[in-house]
């Protein structure tokens, strides 16, 4: 079923998530809930949705970007690459305009790590250690935050970066405040 999306200033997004215990029939609609409202966000578009977004304060979120899709449960980082090679600087000197669905049309350059290894559980309740790198990492980043009731704009914040609005074709500096 389609949920309504909760805005950012709700502050169900702000707080931290309780673990799944079991994987039920709740869980599972609630999965099938996440994927049908993602699937449906055309403007704009998502690439990821968590379950406090839709107000559900439980660890999971889903991802989906062209051929990349995960159902994620209980994800716990295992390792967060640091930039020390000469190669991994300068990719990751690349930031990403990112955007949430929870603030939409909203958007502020980010770099993530380029490479995350996550354990989680996948939606048979098997445990899955991987590991992503590029923009789906930023994408896992991005989800894992929500799960800890941090939002896109939290890290702009604190490393002093704009954040821009889209109306149409015209971007726009907004003021953090």
């Amino acid at each position: 079923m389609i949920k309504k999306i909760l805005l950012s200033s709700d502050p169900l997004l702000r707080r931290k998530s309780k673990p799944v215990r079991k994987i039920d029939k709740k869980i599972k609609d609630l999965i099938k809930d996440l994927k049908d409202t993602l699937n449906v966000q055309k403007d704009p578009e998502g690439v990821g949705l968590a379950a406090p977004q839709i107000g559900k304060n439980i660890r999971i979120f889903v991802a989906k970007y062209k051929n990349f899709e995960k159902i994620v449960i209980n994800p716990e980082i295992v390792k967060i690459q640091k930039n020390d090679s000469e190669e991994d600087k300068t990719k990751s000197k690349k930031e990403i305009l990112e955007g949430c669905l929870s603030l939409p049309y909203y958007y502020g350059p980010l770099k993530r790590t380029p490479k995350i290894t996550i354990k989680y559980m996948d939606q048979d309740g098997k445990t899955v250690t991987e590991t992503f790198e590029g923009f789906h990492a930023q994408i896992i980043m991005h989800e894992i935050d929500h799960l800890e009731g941090v939002l896109f704009i939290d890290h702009l914040l604190s490393e002093g970066k704009p954040l821009y609005k889209i109306e149409g074709d015209e971007w726009e500096e907004v003021e953090l405040i």
